[in-house]
């Protein structure tokens, strides 16, 4: 019996496989942050592939809060129409749907905006980076308010579940950090105060919608004196004890030359889905350059994750699936229309 193909239950979350589309961003929106036709086709095509759940790249809960002038957005409710065709397609697949709500912070380099960050430290003096503005505790308050706006779209949208990105550098990750969080008042010092944003609008989430929410961390950032899995354990604790469902466990992003990064081989960051899921009890996702079945197997047999990221192997191979399907003797999992095919 395979593990990787066989349905996930959990509460409210029922999914036909334990297979997940990481977000990953495809910059293919213009600067108004309409999904476009390549999105519907692109998620579409994972969808018709079996995909239990594809949660969507990136989507910026106001303009200066993206990546770049390509990416989606959830920052108007202009935007909720496309999203939903976008979602009605994948269930129309049996695919369950999530959208990962961002703020990129001083990782931006939209054309048009000054990025923003808890303190005003630049990411990088090549590549487009800005210095970015420091935020005041008002407009602090006001991105709380533009993540649980946008969280309020998606579930107009119809999306089955929700992410908030707290990784890979980005605005809350950033806030994290004690090497990129220098602030003296209640969002800067402590690990308790660098929690604080994340786990606040965590909980305003939660509150807002009847959504499962996911938090995408970092679990370490590879450099010296900076945040590392005993501090993600901390904060996925509190994260659990607000109402947040599953931790999605990454690493890094955080800085530009990163000091203690590891070797970059298969499963590399899976260790760290393990660490978090065992310490606190939490449903995790696994990532970190899994591209065979037979690794998702093992992760799932030996306890590091619950569900497993494919990101790179389902842009290569959107019918990943099926060719697991055939390995493991279930070709009734491959879609009729293609099980000529294999």
């Amino acid at each position: 019996m395979s593990l990787l193909l066989s349905p996930y239950e959990q509460g409210k979350i029922h999914l036909k496989n334990k297979v997940v589309m990481p977000p990953m961003c495809m910059y293919k929106a213009k600067e108004d942050g309409e999904v476009t036709p390549f999105h519907l086709t692109h998620y579409t095509a994972r969808a018709i592939g079996g995909v239990g759940l594809i949660i969507v790249e990136a989507t910026a809960v106001e303009p200066r809060g993206r990546i770049s002038d390509n990416d989606i957005g959830l920052w108007d409710d202009a935007h909720i129409e496309g999203h939903q065709k976008l979602v009605t397609l994948a269930h129309s697949y049996g695919t369950k749907m999530a959208v990962q709500l961002a703020h990129a912070g001083r990782k931006s380099i939209c054309k048009e905006t000054t990025p923003v960050a808890p303190s005003p430290l630049l990411f990088s003096e090549t590549g487009g980076y800005k210095r970015p503005h420091e935020l005041s505790l008002e407009e602090i308050a006001e991105i709380k308010t533009h993540f649980v706006e946008a969280a309020g779209r998606a579930h107009q949208a119809g999306y089955d579940m929700l992410e908030l990105h707290a990784a890979h550098g980005y605005l809350l990750c950033e806030f994290l950090s004690p090497l990129t969080n220098q602030r003296c008042d209640r969002y800067g010092g402590s690990l308790e105060n660098r929690c604080a944003l994340v786990v606040e609008i965590a909980e305003a989430i939660v509150h807002a919608t009847p959504l499962p929410l996911i938090v995408r961390i970092s679990a370490d950032e590879w450099m010296s004196e900076g945040w590392n899995v005993t501090d993600s354990i901390k904060l996925s604790k509190a994260l659990q004890n607000v109402g947040v469902t599953i931790i999605h466990v990454s690493a890094g992003g955080n800085h530009e030359k990163q000091t203690h990064i590891p070797s970059i081989v298969p499963l590399y960051q899976a260790g760290y889905a393990k660490t978090i899921r065992e310490n606190v009890g939490i449903p995790t996702i696994a990532v970190g350059l899994i591209t065979t079945a037979k690794e998702g197997e093992k992760l799932l047999k030996e306890g590091f994750c619950d569900l497993v990221a494919y990101g790179r192997e389902l842009l290569r191979n959107p019918n990943f699936i099926y060719y697991a399907a055939k390995e493991q003797g279930l070709k009734e999992l491959i879609e009729v229309s293609y099980s000529r095919a294999f």
